[in-house]
């Protein structure tokens, strides 16, 4: 019998370097006043299993060297997926001839080399390899739908559990001397069941994901979990329209905190296309919010020794007790709004808000009567307004306590106003997610269902 494949890295650190060193050498050569490459590398399998029997095994890979050069204020930018010299010799060309026919552009250039991460950088125990054989894959996805399917006989179908397996690794450089990368991994495990009763039919799920194996939920917890999801939501009916609290369980909330990200970074501010222009230094959220950035956490699923063109971060304050102390900048979007980078080019690390201290029950017992949204639907969000519509599932809750639940309805707000009317977060947040958040309870929206 053939040995199971389990994914590996091809690549050493050493040679991604050499292949970003290369590029750089040759744009300079060519006529580069300026140039970075990154140069990366990830693999991966897949497996999903549905009803019991194998569905998919996939496996994959892929490399790939971005190059962006400027000569003098202009930018031009190019890519190939092949490490050798002739290829690496053909994209710079072609970065250099986008360059040369592209305006200028007085905010265009690498970070400022005070601002780039310099000497020893922390382990921040990012990766960790997972041997597992494709046939202990599928035993483990097995394992999961079957612990769903256990959870009550109304639980008829799947749409399957499936383990996957991901390594990846980068090296970042340019022409201030900036050379740094380092390998990285992201397992997950994840059920979908559904669940029927008369005429209801209900689907749900759950997961875990990690960056190390052992740090992934049981197979068989998950299954049980998304099991036990999916029979709650049957027989839903929908309820009068009207202004109720509402409680956006955890999963939910780290969206929410996504929409605010989104408003205070650069990219929206400097074109002036976000609700929350010049909001530095006001009050934004209720007074029980303040938000961090930590790049720093070991093992986080968003967390990096610095940014995606070098720029060293840092652990930070973003909102404090209501007050945005802070937006999210690059280099370019930092000098288009005549500020200094935060370090977040390419994105936020590791977001963690702040609990209030009550755990998930007793944010029911808080909300009283009101809408826990556990489902959003579409994608009804004006950035710029901050108008908020989405369409959504749950569960009623009277008294503390979930009554039935809950679907075809739209719950509706502004986000500024849904901000300010944060009242409560739980303890819940998931440990596997980048925006680290329990649920989170807003006194007032408008929810439209019958009548």
């Amino acid at each position: 019998m053939t040995t199971p494949l389990v994914p590996a890295l091809n690549f050493s650190q050493d040679t991604l370097t050499q292949v970003a060193q290369t590029v750089l050498a040759l744009a300079q050569r060519k006529g580069a006043t300026a140039v970075e490459a990154e140069v990366s590398e990830g693999v991966g399998q897949g497996v999903t299993v549905r009803l019991g029997e194998v569905e998919t095994i996939e496996y994959n890979g892929d490399k790939s060297v971005g190059i962006t050069v400027y000569v003098g204020q202009k930018k031009g930018h190019a890519s190939t997926a092949d490490f050798s010299e002739a290829a690496l010799n053909s994209a710079v060309e072609a970065a250099l001839n986008i360059a040369r026919y592209t305006a200028e552009d007085p905010f265009a250039g690498l970070p400022d080399a005070d601002r780039l991460a310099r000497g020893t950088l922390p382990d921040l125990d990012l990766f960790h390899p997972w041997a597992l054989p494709v046939e202990a894959a599928i035993a483990l996805a097995q394992e999961a739908e079957a612990a769903g399917q256990a959870v009550d006989a109304r639980i008829d179908n799947s749409e399957g559990a499936t383990v996957n397996v991901s390594l990846g690794q980068f090296v970042y450089a340019n022409s201030q001397g900036f050379c740094q990368g380092y390998t990285s991994s992201r397992h997950s495990l994840s059920v979908v069941l559904l669940a029927e009763d008369n005429d209801s039919m209900q689907r749900d799920y759950w997961y875990s994901s990690a960056r190390h194996p052992n740090d992934l939920r049981p197979a068989a917890e998950v299954g049980r979990i998304a099991g036990e999801r999916a029979v709650r939501r049957l027989n839903a009916r929908r309820i009068k329209t009207g202004q109720y609290p509402v409680l956006f369980e955890a999963p939910l909330a780290a969206g929410l905190i996504g929409h605010f990200v989104g408003a205070v970074s650069g990219g929206a501010l400097y074109r002036k296309s976000s609700f929350l222009l010049d909001s530095l230094g006001t009050s934004v959220f209720a007074p029980c919010v303040t938000l961090r950035e930590d790049p720093f956490v070991l093992r986080g699923m968003s967390s990096s020794p610095f940014d995606a063109e070098g720029v060293a971060v840092a652990p930070r304050v973003v909102v404090e007790k209501g007050v945005v102390q802070g937006y999210f900048l690059s280099s370019y979007s930092a000098r288009k709004l005549g500020m200094v980078t935060t370090g977040n080019a390419g994105g936020s690390h590791n977001l963690l808000l702040d609990s209030t201290g009550e755990d998930f029950a007793a944010l029911l017992q808080r909300m009283g009567t009101g809408l826990l949204v556990t489902e959003l639907l579409g994608h009804g969000v004006n950035p710029v307004t901050g108008d908020y519509s989405r369409g959504a599932a749950g569960y009623w809750v009277e008294n503390g306590v979930l009554a039935y639940p809950v679907e075809e309805i739209t719950i509706a707000g502004n986000l500024r106003e849904m901000f300010g009317r944060i009242e409560a977060i739980g303890t819940d947040a998931l440990p596997q997610s980048s925006t680290r958040t329990g649920s989170i309870l807003i006194s007032e929206m408008t929810v439209a269902g019958e009548g």
